[in-house]
């Protein structure tokens, strides 16, 4: 670690960062098993809400108006049904808007099969050396956990700031992205904003898109015993699949050159598959639901397009599906690319900061995965990054875990950012 450079100020602020509260908080937000769209979302973000006034910091804790905002023209889309919501953001004293946006969901996925997770409770939030494991550990809660050490942090050096700096708690990124759409709605802005999604190491500045697509593949049913008077819907959909595979291949021959190190950084894959419903029938349905992969600065209306388009050529060279062609609709999740703009100070700000802790510098990349990056940096105008601990592959895996270690490196990394861009201080 490098401290030669570091002001008093800096100084000051990374001496009263707590390692051991941090390591607390991130276990006591693991243990909220907070799946999105579940009443368990709502009760972290009230939890969070009074810790955030404890530091005498502005508080804005609401209920969302899920009708509204999902009748809003450019709502991103959600997975799950709720019938509730809040929204949390937090903000200093200071003049102007926030100059720096720390932002964090605290909805996780499902976990999935318990079994998997080897006699181990997903939301034990158990200790092992240096890892924690457990939902959420590291998509997203390392990340939280260290934006909520860094706000106590610069409480507690005693320091003022000539401007202000804001939390932003949200709900729904797994989903589509309510909680951040909803905050942008309100009001809440920023100069830039950083959000500790797990970067595997890396400063990421880009994200790629998803969308959401449901096909319904048709066939003809007919008794199990007198199958060829019928036509299988599963057969139908193997014969389809491969233009699924062929279209994948073609949107990943050219890529940005900040996925030098992703094989596939726009996937194609089918997650769902339902077909039939009786054993001894000739399935007459097949609805297959999964994500398509958008190029950064692709409009998700031009990948719809090329995906429709590789579907109805696929049916018309198909004989029972050139007459019954396959539907292709949109549920879900509609996740554009974003990205910050590569020259952007906020960058070399974060490298510097990243420099003065750690000794080094890390390698740019872009995410493969759709992210809340691209409503600040899109609706909300706000120049915005990922940097957070933990690496992307055991996000969503019942071996979730994350580095305590590593979770205080971000933490100190962002204290020393913040300090950095809040200025003015006595």
């Amino acid at each position: 670690m490098s401290t030669s450079s570091w002001t008093d100020a800096e100084r000051r602020v990374l001496d009263a960062l707590d390692e051991q509260s941090l390591a607390e908080t991130l276990i006591e937000l693991v243990r909220v098993p907070s799946v999105t769209g579940t009443d368990a979302e709502s009760e972290l973000q009230h939890r969070l809400g009074e810790r955030l006034r404890r530091l005498e910091l502005d508080v804005d804790n609401w209920r969302l108006d899920l009708d509204g905002l999902l009748s809003d023209k450019e709502f991103p889309g959600t997975e799950v049904e709720r019938s509730e919501g809040y929204g949390l953001v937090a903000t200093s004293a200071g003049v102007g808007e926030p100059a720096l946006v720390l932002q964090g969901h605290v909805d996780v996925v499902p976990v999935g099969d318990p079994d998997k997770w080897e006699g181990t409770d997903p939301f034990e939030a158990r200790v092992s050396g240096d890892m924690l494991h457990g939902r959420g550990a590291c998509d997203m809660k390392a990340g939280l956990a260290a934006n909520l050490a860094v706000a106590a942090a610069l409480r507690a050096s005693g320091l003022s700031f000539e401007r202000a700096f804001a939390v932003h708690c949200v709900i729904s990124e797994e989903d589509g992205g309510l909680g951040a759409f909803a905050t942008l709605r309100r009001g809440h802005t920023g100069e830039v904003a950083v959000i500790p999604e797990p970067t595997s190491g890396r400063l990421v500045t880009a994200c790629a898109g998803a969308l959401t697509f449901r096909l319904e593949v048709p066939g003809r049913a007919a008794h199990g015993s007198a199958r060829l008077s019928g036509v299988s819907a599963l057969d139908n959909y193997l014969a389809l699949h491969p233009a699924l595979t062929a279209l994948e291949a073609r949107r990943n021959r050219d890529v940005d050159p900040l996925f030098a190190d992703n094989p596939l950084p726009y996937a194609l894959s089918v997650g769902t598959v339902h077909c039939g419903d009786w054993a001894s029938s000739v399935p007459d349905l097949l609805v297959a639901e999964g994500r398509l992969g958008v190029r950064l600065d692709e409009d998700p209306a031009d990948a719809r397009a090329e995906f429709e388009d590789a579907i109805a050529q696929a049916c018309a060279g198909h004989g029972f599906l050139r007459e019954q062609p396959v539907s292709v609709t949109w549920p879900g999740g509609q996740f554009s690319s974003g990205r910050i703009e590569p020259e952007h100070e906020l960058i070399e700000q974060t490298q510097s900061a990243i420099a003065s802790v750690t000794g080094d510098r890390v390698p740019l990349g872009a995410g493969p995965y759709g992210s809340d990056l691209r409503l600040y940096a899109g609706l909300g105008g706000i120049p915005t990054l990922h940097y957070g601990p933990g690496r992307v592959e055991m996000a969503h895996a019942p071996r979730e875990q994350v580095s305590l270690s590593e979770t205080l490196q971000v933490a100190r990394v962002l204290a020393v950012l913040a300090v950095r861009r809040l200025g003015g201080h006595r």
